[in-house]
């Protein structure tokens, strides 16, 4: 897959097959954009492209939210390239380009630039200045400009529409498999390895503190079962999202014990995939508490069917 960050890198005058939007979290609703997308590019000899933002037009248009995405750009880059998408625009999101109206950012960018001859969209999507590019612009435009647009339909798990942000709320309570089988994989997180307090070695669970991106959405503060990849290796952990308020923490820390591994990984990156949820995070009367709830979490973790 061939990444381009600015348009003016790009030169391949072959025609493409295109889909826009943010496509953060890749979920089931883009993975069938997507595959609409390889489909019409096979049948019509058409390369296959997307046409993402970085960062986020939230972050520009309101730079205060803490608005948390499920994929940093590099987890994006990947989840994208797995379905062998031929290229990747990444757009920055800049004050020239938010006030392009829809039918500028058509004419300049989809066709001038890019030679689109199939455009496809989610089932709400909108774009241009004041969101005025919309389907039915699209299909106005198709016309008279040569190309060829289509609108997928939501896709629907128990007879609800799959979203980011609903993707983002199931996570946000706790709900790990909901938000795993919207996603259609694992949710998970990736950091390296940094030193913490080191006290969980001193009631024989060692942990390893994450240090993750900012930007990146954590689930909701508890324990969870986990999947952890290490040096090439995967094992099962009980992973705590919390501030350990039974020894009195204040810092948001991200700690895995991993099941059946003793070895230095400190400066190592790992990677958690969330599995279920155990419990809210709770604050014990002391160690001994503490330690029965651990060992009650790893029975449970031991007999997870992964």
């Amino acid at each position: 897959m061939k990444v381009f960050k600015n348009f003016k890198d790009y030169s391949s005058q072959k025609p493409l097959a295109l889909s826009l939007g943010m496509f953060d979290g890749v979920h089931l609703g883009h993975k069938s954009i997507i595959d609409e997308l390889i489909k019409i590019g096979t049948e019509n000899n058409l390369e296959t492209a997307i046409l993402t933002f970085w960062p986020h037009p939230r972050f520009v248009f309101n730079p205060n939210e803490d608005l948390k995405l499920l994929n940093t750009l590099e987890e994006k880059k990947q989840l994208i390239e797995k379905y062998r998408i031929d290229n990747l625009f990444l757009k920055e999101f800049d004050e020239e380009f938010r006030n392009l109206t829809g039918e500028e950012f058509v004419r300049q960018i989809l066709i001038d630039k890019l030679n689109v001859k199939y455009l496809i969209i989610g089932y709400d999507h909108s774009f241009g200045k004041n969101k005025s590019g919309n389907f039915a612009l699209l299909q106005k435009l198709s016309k008279e400009l040569d190309f060829e647009v289509e609108q997928m339909e939501a896709i629907n798990i128990h007879e609800n529409n799959i979203s980011s942000t609903k993707v983002r709320n199931a996570l946000l309570t706790g709900n790990i498999k909901e938000a795993n089988e919207m996603l259609g994989y694992s949710y998970s997180v990736s950091g390296s390895v940094v030193h913490g307090k080191k006290i969980g070695r001193t009631i024989g669970y060692p942990t390893a503190n994450i240090d993750i991106e900012s930007i990146k959405l954590l689930p909701k503060k508890g324990a969870y079962i986990v999947e952890v990849d290490v040096k090439g290796q995967s094992y099962k952990g009980m992973l705590s999202i919390g501030t350990n308020p039974t020894v009195n923490g204040e810092k948001l820390t991200v700690e895995v014990y991993i099941l059946d591994f003793d070895g230095d990984i400190y400066d190592e990156k790992i990677t958690v995939r969330f599995r279920d949820f155990l419990h809210d995070e709770i604050k014990f009367e002391g160690l001994e508490k503490l330690i029965e709830r651990l060992d009650e979490d790893k029975r449970l973790t031991e007999e997870y069917h992964f």
